[in-house]
């Protein structure tokens, strides 16, 4: 963020029922809420920059409204519609976690999977901030359709980075949005796992104000 503000307008959100927003209460998709941002700030164009989660989103908005869109920056992007393995075991344990609300062992798990580089402070807060989120949104999350067998419609140039400390499908799931993305490019992050704006910030940063400018 301080590098970008420098010379550009940034505006950053929580989803709902992460960090400073407040619980969902009503039926919502990701994709409307993004929308819905922009619209209230009167954004007709954007560079969007999503990670996880927030990259599927982004994509969807590029497949959905294409004029939108000027470029995407995803980072280690989950991929609606990527053919994911079944993991039976890991997703009992998430259920039984949040069935519980168990926000301790819900961060310990968010460690265990995500933070490859290292659990330390910065990391921990994230998943702090967004484990309440995982206790009641599927009671009002509206999926987006997914967005994996759209890709080759996105018009937008497209950069994907994806951490070496990340879960290694995570990584193939970046490196086969980018093969389907026409003229994308493929960044690895040597030092990254799923948090790689607190590994690596100024990569991140000087791609995106090269997509900007």
């Amino acid at each position: 963020m301080p590098r970008l503000v420098e010379r550009h307008r940034v505006v950053r959100y929580d989803v709902r029922g992460y960090g400073r927003s407040a619980p969902p209460k009503t039926e919502f998709s990701l994709v409307g809420d993004l929308v819905s941002v922009l619209d209230q700030l009167g954004l007709e164009q954007v560079v969007l920059v999503g990670c996880s989660l927030g990259g599927d989103t982004a994509l969807r908005l590029a497949v959905d409204d294409p004029e939108r869109v000027r470029a995407l920056v995803l980072l280690c992007p989950l991929v609606s519609g990527f053919p994911y393995p079944d993991e039976p075991e890991l997703d009992a344990e998430f259920e039984a976690l949040v069935e519980a609300r168990d926000v301790d062992g819900l961060v310990q798990l968010g460690l265990r999977l995500s933070a490859g580089a290292g659990a330390d402070e910065a990391a921990v807060a994230q998943l702090e901030a967004a484990v309440p989120a995982w206790l009641d949104q599927d009671d009002y999350l509206r999926k987006d359709p997914p967005v994996y067998d759209h890709l080759h419609e996105i018009q937008a140039p497209t950069v994907v980075m994806a951490g070496a400390k990340d879960r290694p499908i995570v990584a193939a799931a970046a490196g086969a949005a980018t093969a389907r993305i026409p003229s994308a490019e493929f960044i690895w992050l040597p030092e990254a796992d799923h948090f790689p704006a607190l590994r690596c910030p100024d990569q991140i940063a000087e791609t995106v104000l090269r997509l900007v400018l």
